[in-house]
């Protein structure tokens, strides 16, 4: 309890630092995005692939939520956290991806685009009245400099990636994806990408299974280099 009210004393506002030197509403956004649905990205040299587990809700009495959005024709982003507020950034990029059209009549590069949400993340971290934007967002795209997917953060950071995976039980697909991540840039026959991609989603039945297998497999490593 002592804990509790301690921590609660600090985390009534986005403008107030605890002692330790954090912002608990920004740490209570990063654990959404941890608690949203598992989504995993990956790329080759010629395409990037997005795949995102689909939740319904309230078991059969309603559809799923989308969480895979078009951005512009060489532009989508997937989500894992509030889908309401995912939805308003997608709609923030999409106007910028029109503005820049408009202005340069050429396609906004997918870096500049992602600098633009992940500064608009960051305003929402250092103004009164406001809270984080409780969602993490994989952008891909393809522009003339090749292909691109990046992570952005509530806090306003984001990362350039090869393969990653956010959300729910993320950490097993990262796993996968670091073990195949070299695959990655060869040239693949069909849809490149999106197979291992699907494979790298974590399902509750296996992921026990799969984590028990690398353990006997590092341990057999292990001995034989003894």
């Amino acid at each position: 309890p002592g804990i509790a009210m301690y921590r609660n004393a600090y985390d009534t506002d986005i403008l107030t630092w605890s002692p330790q030197g954090r912002l608990f509403q920004v740490e209570y956004a990063m654990e959404a995005v941890k608690q949203g649905s598992a989504t995993v990205g990956a790329k080759s040299n010629r395409h990037v692939v997005m795949v995102s587990l689909k939740r319904a809700p309230h078991a059969e009495l309603s559809s799923y939520q989308k969480k895979i959005f078009r951005v512009d024709d060489h532009v989508a982003v997937a989500v894992a956290g509030l889908t309401a507020d995912g939805r308003l950034l997608c709609k923030f990029m999409r106007n910028e991806c029109m503005t820049h059209k408009f202005v340069y009549e050429s396609t906004m590069p997918v870096s500049r685009l992602v600098t633009r949400v992940a500064d608009k993340n960051q305003a929402s971290t250092q103004k009164s009245g406001k809270r984080p934007f409780g969602v993490g967002l994989l952008v891909a795209g393809v522009d003339k400099t090749g292909t691109h997917l990046f992570q952005t953060c509530p806090s306003g950071m984001y990362f350039d990636y090869k393969a990653v995976a956010i959300g729910a039980r993320a950490q097993s697909a990262k796993t996968y994806l670091e073990n195949h991540f070299e695959a990655f840039g060869e040239p693949l026959a069909r849809r490149p990408g999106e197979a291992r991609a699907a494979r790298a989603q974590p399902d509750a039945r296996r992921e026990r299974g799969a984590e028990l297998e690398e353990l006997q497999r590092v341990r057999g490593e292990r001995r034989r280099a003894g």
